[in-house]
């Protein structure tokens, strides 16, 4: 089995070096880049199977290198995991808006990025084995199973790879009831750690993307959240 080809993007050295240092050891193969130019450049020639990026870099940031990187028919299905020493959530939003399928606040634990890195992996790979057609249409949105589309009112709505999973998975489940937990055991397997706040942040950004019907993503105070079942009454 060939190894799994991972692309950095940061600008710090030293923190550039712990990353690939930890990568290597793990057993991938590793390709650096120093500046968003450089990372754009080598996702185009290498293709990796994930890009880890920083969102402060020199010259374009990483939320542009985001958006090249997904707007390019050549590396859009690259998963990125953003490293960001701005955690309010307004930055993450805007990372995950980009096309981020995950975030890493620094300082990071490198034990804590290597779970992240697998579990993305083994998302997209366990996305690619999805065989049997399969829509899902609740209130107006339509969820492709196959083709990985997602729909509002006909209108197609662009979602990062997470914000997929969690859609599809309540789509799935209209009215049910779901913890913080539930939902990322679902979406991208156990013993993934997980913190309030990431999956809050995933769900602020899925509900600003689909619109009016954002709404139709309910809290359920001191549990999680659900799909709505069926249509209010005004």
């Amino acid at each position: 089995m060939s190894k799994a080809k991972i692309l950095v993007i940061e600008d710090e050295a030293d923190i550039l070096e712990l990353i690939c240092y930890n990568l290597e050891k793990a057993n991938y193969t590793v390709f650096r880049a120093k500046t968003g130019e450089n990372g754009i450049a080598l996702a185009r020639t290498q293709i990796p199977d994930l890009t880890i990026l920083d969102l402060m870099l020199p010259g374009i940031d990483g939320i542009e290198v985001c958006k090249k990187l997904k707007n390019d028919t050549l590396t859009a299905q690259i998963p990125i995991i953003m490293l960001t020493a701005k955690i309010e959530d307004n930055d993450i939003v805007s990372g995950l808006e980009a096309g981020a399928d995950d975030y890493i606040p620094k300082p990071f634990s490198p034990k804590i990025l290597l779970v992240r890195i697998k579990a993305v992996l083994r998302r997209v790979k366990n996305q690619g084995k999805e065989t049997v057609p399969e829509i899902i249409t609740v209130h107006g949105i339509t969820v492709d199973t196959v083709r990985h589309i997602v729909k509002c009112d006909d209108e197609e709505v662009n979602l990062s790879a997470t914000e997929y999973a969690i859609l599809k998975h309540l789509a799935q489940n209209p009215g049910w009831v779901f913890s913080r937990n539930q939902i990322i055991d679902a979406v991208r397997g156990g013993n993934y750690p997980v913190t309030d706040r990431s999956v809050d942040v995933q769900i602020l950004g899925l509900r600003k993307k689909l619109g009016k019907k954002g709404d139709l993503i309910e809290t359920v105070r001191g549990f999680g959240y659900r799909l709505r079942s069926r249509d209010k009454k005004d």
